[in-house]
């Protein structure tokens, strides 16, 4: 994640990219200038405390909030409330399942295929149901399983369409060990083939375990970012809670 340039080809392209962004409620700031790149391949774990404007960043990341001023581009394309072909290449994963009760595992799956125009809607959602372990549970009512099967069932929805930007808001909440890993084996392996992902946690370890960078998000303002090589998760996590501290006096 490097920050914009005016100029660059086309193969140096950034799958997600913010210039001069800013969202306001009433008077108050929540986005307040953020310029980010991230490239195929690359995952960005922001940290940041409660109210530091993260979750509003990835709401405007996937076209679900209007900017009040500066912009999104996906693939090189500014990204609008009316720019369903572009909205269409991101994945959202968050705390909150947004499945469908009523519906089964499959069928919760399958209905998000169809949204996005998947052409094999049966195998995509095989295959979706395959990687976070949900075989077996396809004819499971979403009521009727726990929150952390649900959760695996929220996931598999949000990556059944192949995004091409997967936008993570504490999507560990709810899981168990063995879910847990399988997220980070399927986070991985989204990035790994070529997804740009970007990950919100309160968990430092848990974010750059998985990132190639990393930021610190606070009043609204990226303070601190870094690639993630090299970096000490113990100094690094000090200094993060240095910062906030600072910010918070």
């Amino acid at each position: 994640m490097t920050s914009p340039s005016p100029t660059g080809s086309p193969a140096d392209v950034p799958v997600c990219e913010t210039v001069s962004l800013v969202r306001r409620f009433g008077r108050r700031r929540a986005v307040a200038g953020v310029d980010l790149r991230i490239h195929a391949g690359e995952c960005l774990a922001l940290f940041g405390p409660n109210g530091a404007g993260k979750t509003t960043l990835l709401r405007l990341l996937a076209g679900l909030l209007r900017p009040t001023s500066g912009e999104v581009r996906l693939l090189g394309r500014t990204l609008t409330s009316h720019s369903a072909v572009e909205r269409g290449r991101v994945g959202l994963i968050s705390h909150q399942s947004m499945l469908y009760d009523v519906l089964t595992v499959a069928e919760n799956v399958a209905f998000a295929a169809r949204l996005h125009g998947v052409r094999d809607v049966a195998g995509a959602t095989t295959m979706a149901l395959d990687r976070l372990g949900l075989r077996g549970r396809e004819l499971t009512p979403v009521r009727a399983l726990s929150r952390g099967w649900q959760q695996r069932v929220s996931i598999a929805r949000a990556i059944v369409h192949d995004p091409a930007l997967v936008l993570l808001d504490e999507p560990y909440t709810g899981l168990d060990v063995s879910g847990a890993r399988a997220l980070t084996e399927l986070l991985r392996s989204l990035r790994d083939g070529g997804a740009a992902l970007a990950l919100v946690t309160h968990s430092v370890e848990e974010g750059l375990t998985l990132a190639t960078h990393a930021a610190i998000v606070l009043d609204g303002q990226i303070r601190r970012r870094d690639l993630t090589a090299g970096l000490d998760p113990v100094l690094y996590a000090a200094s993060y809670r240095d910062l906030a501290l600072e910010s918070a006096a």
